[in-house]
């Protein structure tokens, strides 16, 4: 049975970001800058009341203009390969352009996930760079739907 991503609380996705996205860093919080603004959006899969993926969509610059970043994808390692993560981009890629006008979507990937987010269309726009107490990553952009397109 497929569940469809639905926007959640800061406090339904951290207990995920605690076990999978700080778990192996030198990080010891799971909390962002920007968790708690107005605009930020969470967004998250459930099982009952288990959050088993989640993102969060932060309004952050993209050279210079206002955009949409992600930050905090994570899956439940037991969920993973089952699409849950690609459900939620698809999900970001449909809501959040109608809901502020922001046109692209960017992401510091850790370098083991840009192949995910390329067969999603998006491209890498650096090149590796260290992330101090996390590791390699690259700066990854997809333009967004225009919300005016006709379908």
């Amino acid at each position: 049975m497929f569940m469809k991503p639905r926007f959640a609380s800061l406090d339904e996705i951290l207990p995920l970001r605690q076990a999978v996205i700080i778990a192996g860093t030198t990080r010891d919080s799971p909390f962002f800058p920007g968790d708690r603004d107005a605009t930020t959006r969470h967004a998250g899969v459930f099982d009952g009341d288990r959050c088993i993926a989640c993102a969060t969509f932060l309004i952050q610059p993209f050279e210079g203009r206002p955009a949409w970043q992600l930050r905090g994808m994570a899956t439940a390692p037991e969920r993973r390969g089952q699409g849950l993560g690609r459900a939620l981009i698809a999900f970001a890629e449909a809501t959040l352009p109608a809901e502020s006008g922001l046109g692209v979507l960017w992401c510091n990937a850790r370098e083991p996930a840009a192949g995910f987010y390329e067969t999603l269309g998006w491209r890498r726009v650096s090149g590796v760079f260290d992330v101090p107490g996390v590791g390699p990553h690259f700066r990854m952009v997809r333009q967004l739907p225009d919300e005016h397109e006709d379908a």
